[in-house]
């Protein structure tokens, strides 16, 4: 008994729109093109690596040179696509749907095929024909591992219209529930923020300088001897500072990509907290692990980054088809960074993206709740801010090295706080702190102001042993050789400060004097 050619075509249009309800209804693949005639579409999944790509047709196979073109043809253009997206490897599945096989030998297309120069795009061909469902369907449960039920083909036209309208519906509200995800809220923060950084950079600019360490410490720049001193708000207020004009452009135009997209999706309100939960984050662990003065929006911004991997974690299949990879990219991309070049607090771009990705579970998306999530998400934070300022404050002068107490006693003089500037140096030492040269170069300072001529020379014998070009280290010497009488000690101490500090006539002067 034969089947007449319209009897083959409505069984040929049921697998085709049976698989296509299958792949884009079962498995979330989405629909990147699809032909005129609605006889041949490419479906799109780059949360399932080993089939991200499937090209699925509807044809009436002849010779098996045919296939082989076709399978020539579609490998060239995956391989188009892979470059197009940036993809290191693409794998493709190509179900080709037809009422018989080719007349002539046809298996060893069905074989892997890598695309020329270089083999990064594999595709694999399946055939569904009225005579080998079974066994293409087991080789598609091999690709799928496994597929969750086993496909009924059977139906006529009213089956295979009832599929292709599943299928073209599914896609039109999926689209539209994506651009409504999307476009959820419209940017007002992202630009607030880039104002307000904007406006303080050029205030600290005119007085001073935004590489003035000085004028940072006066603006907020998170400083951890102010911090241990009660100054909480230095948690926060580095968020809007930037280091130089490079700093400033490299964060305002990360902030300006990574805001729009994360408070369209987030909205406004949402959006304000992350950031600003980031930023604490950020700088706290910045306090916990670094004792350096610093300041920018990168913890905010690594916020921004944590907003979106929680958006990767709980709808991942909606995240890789759209912005995933890139993300991840761009995370590793910026941590790499952070690590291999000195000068950059890696600490706070750290503690930003955590402190996002938690502050996102908090709130969750717009118009979606899940209570027990976000209620774990609240004590996560809260535990993780606690002990963080706990064992921040406990630790005291552990967050602190040389460096920061030298650039606070300075400060500290600045103002005439002297003895309060030689007690800070006293209890750094004391509390097991590694001095530098200047550190003992202040304390001598006090000494010599106090007549302690005696601790003074010892500290600074400390100073220039810790750096031996410290020629004003040399020259307090010579002064206190000179007080006390030893002049072959101050000859020799003052010859050393003029041998690192030549230009210096006041070196010269009293060189020859003691000559």
């Amino acid at each position: 008994m034969y089947e007449s050619s319209d009897e083959m075509n409505v069984q040929t249009n049921v697998i085709f729109w049976r698989l296509a309800f299958f792949f884009v209804v079962e498995q979330e693949y989405t629909i990147a093109r699809l032909s005129p005639d609605r006889q041949e579409m490419w479906l799109e999944n780059r949360s399932i690596k080993h089939a991200s790509l499937v090209r699925l047709s509807n044809q009436n196979l002849g010779w098996a040179a045919g296939l082989r073109r076709d399978i020539e043809r579609i490998v060239w253009n995956a391989d188009q696509i892979r470059k197009k997206i940036g993809g290191r490897k693409l794998s493709l599945l190509n179900i080709v749907v037809s009422p018989h096989p080719p007349v002539d030998d046809y298996t060893q297309y069905l074989k892997p095929v890598l695309s020329p120069k270089g083999g990064k795009t594999k595709a694999v061909t399946l055939l569904f024909t009225d005579n080998d469902l079974d066994g293409s369907l087991e080789r598609l449960e091999t690709i799928l591992s496994p597929v969750p039920e086993r496909l009924d083909f059977n139906g006529g036209e009213d089956e295979a219209t009832a599929y292709e309208r599943a299928v073209l519906s599914h896609e039109v509200k999926r689209k539209e529930e994506e651009q409504r995800f999307f476009h959820y809220g419209k940017p007002f923060f992202t630009y607030f923020f880039t104002a307000i950084n904007l406006i303080l950079f050029m205030m600290m600019t005119l007085t001073g300088g935004s590489t003035n360490m000085a004028v940072l410490i006066e603006y907020g720049a998170k400083f951890n001897p102010l911090i241990l001193e009660g100054e909480w708000w230095r948690f926060i207020t580095p968020v809007f500072l930037h280091i130089g004009l490079l700093h400033l452009v490299m964060n305002s135009f990360a902030l300006y990509y990574l805001g729009t997209a994360v408070e369209q999706i987030y909205g406004r309100l949402r959006f304000l907290w992350i950031y600003l939960f980031s930023g604490f984050t950020g700088s706290l662990l910045s306090f916990l692990l670094t004792p350096n003065l610093s300041a920018g929006a990168s913890g905010a911004i690594f916020g921004l980054f944590g907003a979106l991997l929680y958006f990767g974690v709980t709808k991942p299949k909606l995240f890789f088809r759209t912005m995933g990879m890139n993300v991840l990219v761009v995370v590793g991309i910026n941590l790499i960074f952070g690590f291999s070049v000195p000068g950059v607090d890696n600490a706070g771009h750290i503690g930003g993206l955590i402190g996002g990705f938690l502050a996102t579970g908090v709130v969750h998306f717009p118009k979606k709740r899940r209570a027990l999530q976000q209620f774990a998400f609240s004590v996560a934070a809260v535990l993780s801010v606690a002990a963080g300022l706990f064992i921040g404050f406990q630790s005291g002068y552990a967050a602190l090295d040389a460096n920061s107490i030298n650039l606070h006693v300075q400060h500290e003089m600045n103002a005439g706080n002297e003895a309060q500037a030689e007690q800070m140096l006293k209890s750094f030492i004391e509390n097991g702190g590694t001095p530098s040269a200047e550190t003992y170069f202040f304390l001598s300072l006090f000494e010599m102001r106090d007549g302690r001529l005696d601790e003074a020379e010892n500290h600074l014998k400390e100073a220039v042993k810790e750096r031996a070009n410290f020629h004003e280290a040399h020259y307090n010497l010579t002064l206190i050789y000179i007080e006390s009488g030893e002049l072959d000690k101050a000859k020799q101490s003052i010859a050393e400060a003029h041998r690192y500090a030549p230009d210096e006539k006041q070196y010269e002067k009293l060189l020859k004097k003691l000559d």
